[in-house]
């Protein structure tokens, strides 16, 4: 009796124990399926590594006939705005000849008059009070002569002041007590500080004393900037000689010129409003510089272009969902052996 009692209680512990084996193995596996979960994360940092910063161009280098003094100079600097041209060729054209015939004409009469009606040739005075014709033709000629100077002044004045259109890039100008800052709010509102350099640096550089600076406005060529001007100390004034352009900026208010610049190159400007013991060490350095070397330059600082969107991508942790595939393949058989290990399980019982 007590043998056969051994026996069934063998027998009955041989059936057991593969049961309950069945039964911790799905207890492990989450487990070794975890891996690939806690893997999956660590792609993720390289999909959301920053972009590469983009070199600036090579500045460019001044030329000795545009956009800067010349030595000995007296006339009006090449213009390369045809604003700037036009008032070039109204001031070489129009109003030189203009004054320097009524200057000759009136130093004609006036040594005329000195000579013919001294006391020695005239030494009784002619009493002649006045001469119809000739007080009609002073008074004519001046009036022609101004009208022909009004009309090309107005179109000139009023293409100054045109407002420019929606493609126009908007720099915002603001001096300070003593250099420029300037703003580029349609390319991501970066900003530039630009002081004077020293002789020596503006030397080394091979730039003309007292007018190069660290950092420079940049422009694209054939591009209508508008330039809104204001300060944040003292009236200055944004002047630029060979755009023929000039706007005060004043404090607490915005002024707007503008400039289309037809030609690439280096040009130079100053403050041309007294703004304190520095005043003379402003200058202005604005580079006209081709569409595809602006969008370098402004990628450069940090800026972007209009219209451009940003680069696509993936959210932080978005690939994990896809590593957990294996985990879902794993999951989904595991039920089914756990749908088969109670079947196995109550076999003992059943034997029972």
């Amino acid at each position: 009796m007590k043998l056969l009692t051994s026996a069934l209680i063998v027998l009955g512990l041989g059936m057991a124990i593969p049961a309950v084996a069945q039964e911790a193995a799905p207890v492990a596996a989450p487990t070794a399926t975890a891996a690939p979960a806690a893997a999956a994360p660590a792609a993720t940092p390289a999909a959301a590594a920053p972009a590469e910063k983009v070199a600036a161009p090579a500045p460019l280098k001044p030329d000795a006939e545009y956009g800067q003094p010349v030595d000995k100079g007296y006339a009006l600097p090449p213009q390369v705005t045809k604003n700037g041209q036009f008032a070039l060729w109204m001031h070489n054209v129009l109003l030189m000849p203009i004054i320097t015939i009524i200057s000759v004409f009136v130093l004609g009469l006036l040594l005329w008059v000195m000579f013919r009606y001294r006391k020695a040739a005239n030494p009784i005075p002619s009493k002649t009070s006045h001469n119809t014709l000739i007080e009609v033709i002073w008074t004519l000629v001046p009036v022609l002569i101004l009208v022909g100077i009004a009309i090309p002044s107005i179109g000139l004045l009023a293409a100054q002041y045109k407002p420019v259109g929606k493609d126009a890039i908007t720099i915002k100008a603001i001096g300070n007590q003593w250099f420029w800052t300037y703003e580029y709010p349609d390319h991501g509102g970066f900003e530039v500080v630009s002081n004077m350099l020293p002789d020596a640096e503006a030397k080394k550089r091979g730039e003309p004393r007292l007018l190069a600076v660290d950092n420079r406005i940049v422009v694209p060529v054939n591009v209508p900037i508008r330039v809104l001007t204001t300060s944040n100390d003292v009236i200055h004034s944004f002047a630029m000689p060979a755009f023929w352009t000039k706007m005060d900026a004043v404090p607490g208010r915005l002024n707007e010129t503008s400039f289309t610049a037809e030609r690439v190159g280096l040009y130079y400007g100053q403050c041309s409003e007294l703004c304190g013991a520095r005043h003379g060490f402003m200058p202005i350095a604005i580079e006209v510089v081709p569409q595809a070397q602006f969008e370098q330059w402004v990628k450069s600082k940090g800026g972007t272009m209009p219209g451009s969107k940003p680069a696509a991508t993936e959210p932080v942790g978005s690939a994990a969902p896809q590593a957990p595939a294996a985990v879902t393949a794993a999951a989904a058989e595991a039920p089914a052996a756990n749908a088969a290990t109670p079947a196995n399980a109550t076999a003992p019982a059943a034997a029972k």
